[in-house]
């Protein structure tokens, strides 16, 4: 099983230029206090970058993978939120690229945004 699949995630669009997720928040994805984890905010980050950063490429030939990821929380999620996870880049280049993210709730409201950098490697 795929993280995808395992937390529910929705691909809604993607592309090069923008891939939006979704997600509905749910047990699975609280810690103890009833809040979502912070690490989830992290993971549907580097999960919509990575999408767009290997849309880019010809991944027969070519792969994206994180290499360095920042993530600021800035609104508690709890279940039953809807989240929409929308990721745009900052740079595409030959060697590494930078994308950005925002999570926001139902009401528009920001939980959380962050930036990616991704390398990207030859495959063997």
């Amino acid at each position: 099983m795929n993280t995808l699949n395992y937390l529910d995630i929705k691909l809604e669009q993607t592309s090069k230029e923008k891939v939006v997720l979704t997600m509905m928040v749910d047990d699975k994805h609280l810690q103890p206090f009833g809040l979502m984890h912070g690490g989830i905010n992290a993971v549907l980050i580097e999960t919509a970058t990575s999408i767009g950063a290997n849309d880019s490429l010809d991944t027969t030939k070519q792969v994206a993978v994180g290499l360095d990821l920042q993530v600021n929380h800035l609104k508690s999620a709890v279940k039953g939120d809807s989240l929409t996870i929308t990721a745009t880049p900052n740079h595409i280049g030959k060697m590494t690229q930078v994308w950005q993210a925002v999570i926001t709730n139902q009401t528009q409201q920001k939980i959380s945004v962050g930036r990616c950098t991704l390398m990207v490697k030859t495959r063997d």
